[in-house]
């Protein structure tokens, strides 16, 4: 039985962990964190750094700005650690590198294969597409706190690997000169109870390739972080992502 800490367990990502984890036979909750508290079935803390428990694994779907509590505590009980929160700044991200020399942490901006896989067929075509433009569209609900997506700058960033002279544009408004080559845009559309959906266009001449991913409910994002901590758990050491774990 594979011991977890739900890190923002009160919040909408949250609440569905809670659920999937509590569905699957191989997991059990030891106990939860969040600034705001909710009715649940498990011990509460406000911090990580106040927890009394001891578990095999942590999966963070919390705030960036919890970071250094969560590694707080996962380095010094040596507790191996899945993040899946967005919106990490440079030296958010730093800090985070620096702990997994510590303890194994998988980290993604997207939780779900098929975003991750997505990135995959998006290098490849860049790749192929010699001269196409590049557009990233990303939209989602309305309560979405961090724009563009952490996945829509993470398949930008896969794009950059493939072309390094890619310059990001974050939408256009304001700009009246013509797009350069070298351009990816990156577009954010926030409405309603959109889950997730991701739209990579390469446009050339007289055709256009589009590589698309559809979010149907968080649960894909809950079973891809599940999934990453049965994964991190028998890890030395080290930071992982999408990739180590598809191989």
């Amino acid at each position: 039985m594979l011991r977890v800490i739900i890190s923002g367990y009160s919040g909408s990502m949250g609440k569905v962990l809670t659920k999937c984890v509590n569905e699957d036979s191989e997991l059990e909750i030891v106990c939860g964190v969040s600034r705001d508290e909710i009715d649940v079935p498990f011990k509460t803390y406000n911090k990580m750094s106040e927890v009394e428990e001891n578990a095999d694994v942590i999966i963070d779907f919390s705030h960036h700005s919890t970071i250094d509590d969560v590694l707080g505590y996962a380095t010094k009980t040596k507790t191996p650690l899945v993040i899946a929160t967005t919106g990490f700044n440079e030296e958010e991200l730093n800090r985070i590198e620096d702990a997994s020399k510590i303890i194994p942490i998988f980290h993604s901006s997207n939780m779900s294969l098929g975003v991750n896989v997505l990135v995959k067929l998006v290098k490849e075509a860049a790749k192929a597409l010699n001269g196409f433009d590049i557009e990233i569209i990303e939209k989602h609900h309305n309560k979405k706190l961090d724009s563009p997506s952490g996945s829509a700058v993470m398949i930008a960033n896969g794009v950059k690997e493939v072309l390094p002279d890619s310059e990001f544009i974050y939408g256009r408004h304001g700009r009246s000169d013509k797009r350069n080559t070298t351009e990816v845009g990156i577009h954010a559309i926030r409405g309603g109870t959109i889950v997730g959906e991701h739209t990579t266009i390469f446009a050339g001449h007289d055709e256009i390739v589009e590589i698309k991913h559809t979010a149907q409910s968080k649960d894909i994002f809950a079973q891809g972080s599940i999934a990453a901590a049965k994964f991190l758990v028998k890890q030395e050491p080290g930071y992982y992502n999408m990739n180590d774990m598809l191989k």
